[in-house]
């Protein structure tokens, strides 16, 4: 904050002193009178209307409450009892409310305090990696910033021989094709000068419009460095054209101004990617990927991205490696969908992810289904195997398409489906955690659509099914402490797939299919399914912040790990973060344990 908050607050706060056992704040005593900061000892919160020990956690020095109690001019639902004793700040509560009007950093603190957290961790993050960072390009900088020229463009109907003249002219690598009111009509690179001009013998006299890329790939100029990179590692190409708010090309893009992750560039990796055609050639691609990423981790981009960025890469590789193996086999003409599951199907791939897929497939009138799901399955176990060379472990629980009972028709996968929700015992419960989460990477993506559809009628008609897979979901508790902050394994580490993000996965999936949210994401889900049953905004944001922590820290471990030529797990110690890191991660895992308390009263668990 700045000096004259700062002053505002050192005048007016007042130190108190609580033995243990005493009550300092609870639901009854109406509108809190004052907000309170831990000076030092421990204070424990309990939500109104749980048992003892369900619902606890500790409190400790620096943190504070309540702040949603007194800026909702409403009582406490939490009971807050000294643990120890302990000494609190606290300060009168029209001072609390004045010194949000002051302080916009205040501000910011209370509404968003997880938020306002995560932004300063990352500014750690990348200060600890300064000099790395330093070389490279922001991720977070605005397109707009990236702009180094005024905009070449020419009209449609301007002569191909012109166009090239003024591409070599201006010595710029493409020209955008733009409307009458500036808008992007199509581009044109020098890239496809030979196979479309050159080759192709195309008429030089001819307009422009007749050898360019019509519909541009295009990026608002407000849009970050990341969210351009994302596009053309999605769609495979090395230019988007920047428009403004109203929709006007400004400039362009390459991938060239993105890019100089030590000697790892994103046009690289997709064109080794595109161009293989042996899996020497892919396993150093993704070598490349998981460089990249690694790089972009240090550089402090938000988890959500990240784990996006990384799934966007792989989903290239592994749609290469399918159709190498289609070739292999002779299955380039057959109808089919690869189906990914998890967190790939949810495009939340961490750097260290098994696989987990299946195939659906259909019967040509002339092929008997048995004899044609031998020839699938031996296909898939190549593509299996391929992709276990490329850093993806086969899946333990043998959850990959060369398992005969996931390469399937697509009647037999909704029969699948129907068998695990009309009997909801554990083992169809677990498969629903895995498999409802699912998306078609390679193939006929309608049927995966057809396949959504049905799904998510038939899941929101069964009130018994859902209400099994909230109770399941609750079984995972976040490793929040009563007395300290948090619990531990006996080796002193907490997991933070199991224990953390697992907690938010399974709550987003339930609340999608209450709602009929079609959006496989976790992020998503919660947006979406969050905003239909009521829940406020800045709660939904609160929770995806503590879900993209949990994520970042995940990635951030794997990180250290792969680093130190050691595999990559999800496990932290928390004696090992700074006291930052800790004070988030435990605000992460309170909003875990809120989004499973609305499971709780939803479901009347």
């Amino acid at each position: 904050m700045q000096a004259d908050a700062l002053t505002f607050l050192s005048e007016r706060i007042e130190l108190a002193h609580y033995p243990a056992g005493a009550e300092i704040l609870t639901p009854g005593m109406g509108v809190p009178r004052f907000f309170h900061i831990i000076e030092r000892g421990s204070v424990q919160a309990r939500q109104e209307g749980t048992a003892p020990g369900e619902a606890e956690i500790a409190l400790g020095p620096g943190e504070c409450f309540p702040i949603g109690a007194i800026a909702a001019d409403r009582a406490s639902t939490n009971t807050y009892t000294a643990i120890e004793d302990s000494y609190v700040y606290a300060l009168p509560a029209r001072d609390f409310l004045a010194l949000m009007r002051m302080s916009p950093e205040f501000h910011l603190f209370c509404t968003r305090h997880i938020a306002s957290l995560l932004g300063q961790s990352r500014a750690q993050l990348q200060a600890s990696f300064g000099q790395r960072a330093s070389e490279q390009r922001t991720m977070t900088t605005p397109l707009a910033q990236l702009l180094a020229h005024e905009l070449v463009s020419v009209a449609p109907d301007t002569p191909t021989r012109d166009v090239l003249q003024r591409m070599n002219d201006e010595r710029v690598g493409c020209m955008v094709v733009v409307g009458p009111q500036r808008e992007p009509l199509g581009i044109l690179t020098q890239s496809d000068v030979i196979p479309r001009i050159v080759l192709a013998g195309a008429d030089l006299a001819a307009p422009v419009d007749t050898v360019m890329t019509p519909d541009p790939k295009t990026a608002s100029s407000s849009a970050s460095a990341y969210d351009a990179a994302l596009t053309m590692a999605t769609h495979g190409i090395q230019h988007l054209v920047v428009t403004d708010s109203r929709g006007h090309a400004q400039g362009v893009v390459s991938e060239r101004d993105l890019f100089s992750l030590q000697r790892t560039s994103l046009r690289q990796i997709r064109a080794s990617i595109d161009g293989a055609r042996e899996i020497d050639t892919l396993e150093r691609a993704a070598r490349d990927i998981r460089q990249l990423a690694l790089n972009l981790v240090a550089q402090g981009v938000a988890a959500e991205q990240l784990t996006q960025f990384i799934s966007a890469l792989n989903d290239a590789l592994t749609r290469r490696i399918i159709e190498l193996g289609l070739e292999r086999h002779g299955l380039e003409d057959l109808d089919y969908a690869w189906l990914a599951f998890g967190s790939e199907g949810r495009h939340e791939q961490t750097l260290s992810t098994d696989q987990d897929n299946g195939l659906i497939f259909a019967t040509p009138q002339r092929e008997a289904p048995d004899a044609l799901r031998k020839r699938l399955l031996a296909f898939a176990r190549d593509v299996n195997e391929q992709l276990a060379r490329c850093g993806f472990p086969l899946c333990t629980g043998n959850i990959m398409a060369s398992n005969p009972e996931l390469c399937l028709t697509l009647d037999e996968w909704k029969q699948r489906f129907a068998k695990w929700i009309r009997e909801p015992q554990p083992q169809a419960l677990l498969n629903a955690s895995i498999f409802f989460d699912f998306r078609v990477l390679a193939g006929q993506a309608a049927w995966g659509e057809e396949l959504r559809d049905w799904l998510d009628a038939t899941a929101r008609k069964n009130l018994t099914f859902l209400r099994l897979m909230a109770e399941n979901a609750l079984k995972a508790t976040p490793p929040l402490g009563r007395f300290r902050d948090f619990t531990l394994a006996s080796d002193g580490t907490i997991d933070l797939k199991k224990s953390g993000a697992r907690i938010f996965v399974d709550a987003a999936r339930i609340l999608a299919l209450r709602c009929g949210v079609r959006a496989s994401s976790t992020a998503e889900r919660l947006r979406q399914a969050g905003a239909q049953i009521g829940m406020r905004a800045e709660e939904i944001a609160a929770m995806l912040d503590g879900f993209h922590f949990i994520q970042l820290l995940r990635l951030r471990s794997q990180h250290l790990e792969t680093e130190h030529d050691a595999p990559g797990d999800n496990c932290v110690r928390p004696d090992q973060l700074n006291e930052l890191d800790r004070r988030i991660l435990k605000e992460a895992f309170r909003q875990a344990r809120k989004l499973q308390l609305r499971l709780k009263l939803d479901y009347q668990l």
